[in-house]
C-alpha cells in the first residue's frame, strides 16, 4: 500500500490525544499551556521525520532517485555517470612562411580556449594544426568555418584561425540517460554476450544515447549493432540529426571490441540509415505558421520515440519499425491548436533492416 504521511494538524491532534489518554486532566489544558506547546512541538518533530522518510523512500530505488542518490546507484551498477569529453579537431592557421607555432599555443573561441597539440610551421598557404578544447563538453564543438582568435599575438602569424573540424565533445551524462542505463543493467543482467549486453556496452560509450542489437542479421554467428548520438550529433537537418559519423562508428566499434566475446564470427557496428517519412495534409484547421511548426515538432517527437532499425527483443527478432498512419494522425491530433485535418498517408514500411524513420516532407494545404 502507498506510504502516506499524516498532515501536521493531524499529527498535533494525535499527539494531544496520546497525552490526554495517559495523563489525567490533560484534555483540559488551555491552548497556550506548557503541555499543549510541548505536544505541538513533538508533533512538528515527528512530521519532519516522516517527511524525511517519505523522501528517503524515493531515493532507495533508481527509478525515482534524485541526482546525488542516482549517482550512487550508477556507481554501484554501471561504474558511474559518463564523464564529459573534450572536443578536438583541426584548424588552419596562416601567416609568414616558416614561422613556428609552438605546441600549447592558445586559441580563444566564444567562451572557451583551445590549445595546439603539435607545433607546426606555417607553410605557403593556410596550414593545418591539431587542436583540443581545454574545457570539456559539447561547448567545444564548433562548425566548420568558425573562427578562433590567438589568445596572445604571435609575430608573423595571423590573429585568427579557421575551424576545419572540431567535434567529439560530450557533456556529462544526463540523469535520464544514467537512469536508463541503471535500470537496463538491473532488468537485464549480464549474460556474457546476449543481445542486451551489446546494447549496454554501446550505451556505455560517451555520446551514445540509443542502441539496438540485431543478432544473425549478416549470417550465422554474426552480431550487428546500430546506435544514435542524439545530443553530440544534433542537427537541424532531420537526415543528420543524431546520426553518428563514420569516425563515431569506428570508435564505438573499437570500444565494443574490448568487451564483446571473441567467439563471435563477425561483428558489425553501423549507423542507422535515415528513411524520410513523407505525408500530405489535404486540409488543416487552424492552419497557421505556428501550427505547422508545432505539427513538425510533434511528428519529430513521435518518430524519435517509435522509430528504430531491426533489433532483438527478448530473443525474438523485430524488423525495422514501420511507421503507421494512425500514429502520425494521433501526433497531429494531439498538437495544440489543431482542430481538424485530412491526412493523406499510407503506412511507411522501412526498405531494409538498417533503415530508421526520420521526419520527411510535409505537403501542406494549398
Amino acid at each position: 500500500m502507498p506510504f502516506d504521511i499524516p498532515s501536521l494538524p493531524d499529527l498535533r491532534r494525535l499527539d494531544r490525544d496520546a497525552i490526554a489518554g495517559r495523563l489525567p486532566g490533560a484534555e483540559a489544558a488551555p491552548p497556550n499551556s506548557r503541555l499543549r506547546v510541548m505536544s505541538d512541538r513533538n508533533a512538528a518533530a515527528a512530521y519532519l521525520n516522516l517527511l524525511y522518510l517519505k523522501w528517503l523512500s524515493l531515493q532507495v530505488l533508481p527509478d525515482t532517485a534524485e541526482t546525488e542518490w542516482l549517482d550512487r546507484h550508477g556507481r554501484i551498477w554501471v561504474g558511474g555517470r559518463k564523464t564529459p569529453t573534450y572536443a578536438g579537431g583541426v584548424v588552419t592557421m596562416s601567416g609568414l612562411e616558416g614561422i613556428v607555432v609552438a605546441e600549447g599555443t592558445r586559441l580563444s573561441g566564444s567562451s572557451i580556449e583551445f590549445e595546439v597539440l603539435d607545433g607546426i610551421t606555417i607553410g605557403e598557404g593556410p596550414t593545418n594544426a591539431n587542436v583540443r578544447a581545454l574545457t570539456p563538453g559539447s561547448i567545444g564543438n564548433l562548425e566548420a568555418g568558425s573562427t578562433l582568435s590567438l589568445s596572445a599575438a604571435l609575430r608573423g602569424v595571423d590573429g585568427q584561425a579557421t575551424v576545419v573540424t572540431l567535434s567529439g565533445g560530450t557533456d556529462a551524462e544526463s540523469d535520464d540517460d544514467l537512469r536508463t542505463r541503471v535500470l537496463l543493467r538491473i532488468q537485464q543482467p549480464p549474460m556474457g554476450g546476449a543481445a542486451h549486453d551489446y546494447v549496454r556496452w554501446a550505451l556505455d560509450v560517451p555520446g551514445v544515447t540509443r542502441a539496438w542489437c540485431s543478432p544473425l542479421e549478416m549470417g550465422m554467428g554474426t552480431v550487428t549493432v546500430r546506435f544514435m548520438m542524439d545530443e553530440l550529433r544534433a542537427s537541424a537537418d532531420p537526415m543528420l540529426d543524431g546520426f553518428p559519423t563514420p569516425d563515431d562508428v569506428a570508435y564505438v566499434h573499437e570500444q565494443m571490441d574490448l568487451r564483446r566475446p571473441v567467439a563471435v564470427k563477425d561483428f558489425f557496428v553501423e549507423a542507422p540509415i535515415p528513411e524520410p517519412v513523407d505525408f500530405q495534409l489535404a486540409s488543416l484547421e487552424d492552419d497557421s505558421a505556428a501550427t505547422r511548426a508545432a505539427i513538425r515538432s510533434s511528428v519529430a517527437a513521435l518518430l524519435k520515440e517509435r522509430a528504430r532499425p531491426a533489433y532483438s527483443l527478448n530473443g525474438v527478432r523485430q524488423e525495422a519499425q514501420t511507421i503507421y498512419e494512425e500514429w502520425v494522425s494521433k501526433a497531429i491530433l494531439d498538437t495544440p491548436d489543431v482542430d481538424n485535418f485530412d491526412l493523406v498517408m499510407v503506412d511507411h514500411v522501412m526498405p531494409s533492416s538498417g533503415h530508421m524513420a526520420v521526419p520527411g516532407t510535409i505537403t501542406w494545404p494549398a
